[in-house]
C-alpha cells in the first residue's frame, strides 16, 4: 500500500523531467517488456550514463512509483536488475490524479524558482489555476445568487479533480459558500506541512474564482476543523441586483 508520504515523495521526484521520462518510457514499453527493463537498456533512450539512470530508478522504487527485481540470466553471470511500473491500486480520483496534479504544480513552481522567481505556496496554487483553467475575461462579477453559485460550482469541479468530494452550503442569502473538504488526498503531508498544503489550496481556490470572473471574491481556509476535515469560506463582495 502506498502511503500519503510516499505520494508526496513521488510527486517531488517526478518534478524532474528525467524521472518523468523514465517512468513514461517504462509504462509505454511495459507490453513488450512485462518483466521490466534494466538501467543499461534505458540509458541510451535517456541519453544518460547508466549509473545516473540507475540512481534515478532506485529513487523512484523507494517512493513506490516503480518496483524492481533481480532476474537470473540464462547464461552465466550476475542476475540482471529490472525495473517496471508499480501496480496502481488506488482509483484515479483518490490516488493517481491528485498525485499527477501535485506533481505538475511542483514541477512548475520549481521551474519558476530556477528562473529567480520567489513562489510561495499560495502563489504556486494560483499559478497552476492561471495556466491550466479556462479564463473568462468577458465575465463581470455575478450580480445574482444563481450566477454566483454557478461560479462556485466551477471551483467545486476543480476541487473534485484534485481528489476531494466537497460538500457545499450557503448563508447570507447565498452570498457566502461554505465548502467542506474531507479526506484531503495529501492529509499526512498537510499535518506536517500545513502552511504549504493549505497555502496551495487557498491559492488554487482564489485563482479558480478569478478565472471564473470573480477576482474580488474573498477566500478563507480553516484547516483541520476536525481530524480529517477542513472548511473553505468563499464570499462575493459584489452587490446583487434586487428583484
Amino acid at each position: 500500500m502506498v502511503t500519503t508520504q510516499q505520494q508526496y515523495d513521488a510527486a517531488a521526484l517526478l518534478a524532474s523531467p528525467v524521472r518523468r521520462f523514465l517512468v513514461e518510457l517504462l509504462e509505454a514499453t511495459a507490453g513488450d517488456h512485462p518483466e521490466g527493463r534494466t538501467a543499461a537498456e534505458l540509458a541510451p533512450d535517456a541519453d544518460l550514463h547508466v549509473s545516473t539512470v540507475r540512481f534515478h530508478l532506485d529513487q523512484l522504487v523507494a517512493a513506490g512509483v516503480l518496483e524492481s527485481s533481480f532476474q537470473r540470466r540464462q547464461s552465466a553471470g550476475r542476475p540482471r536488475k529490472v525495473y517496471r511500473p508499480a501496480p496502481r491500486t488506488a482509483p484515479p480520483a483518490a490516488g493517481r490524479e491528485p498525485l499527477r496534479l501535485l506533481t505538475q504544480l511542483l514541477a512548475e513552481a520549481m521551474t519558476a524558482s530556477v528562473h529567480g522567481e520567489k513562489v510561495t505556496p499560495f502563489e504556486a496554487g494560483r499559478r497552476w489555476a492561471r495556466e491550466h483553467l479556462a479564463s473568462h475575461p468577458e465575465r463581470t462579477p455575478a450580480d445574482s445568487t444563481g450566477v454566483w453559485l454557478g461560479r462556485v460550482g466551477e471551483v467545486i469541479d476543480v476541487l473534485e479533480d484534485w481528489g476531494y468530494q466537497p460538500e457545499v452550503s450557503t448563508s447570507d442569502g447565498g452570498r457566502t459558500a461554505r465548502v467542506e473538504l474531507t479526506d484531503c488526498p495529501f492529509l499526512d503531508l498537510a499535518r506536517d506541512n500545513e502552511a504549504v498544503v493549505c497555502g496551495v489550496h487557498r491559492g488554487l481556490i482564489a485563482e479558480s474564482l478569478a478565472q471564473a470572473g470573480e477576482s474580488e471574491a474573498q477566500v478563507a481556509l480553516e484547516p483541520f476543523v476536525t481530524e480529517n476535515r477542513c472548511l473553505a469560506h468563499i464570499r462575493t463582495t459584489t452587490p446583487f441586483r434586487s428583484g
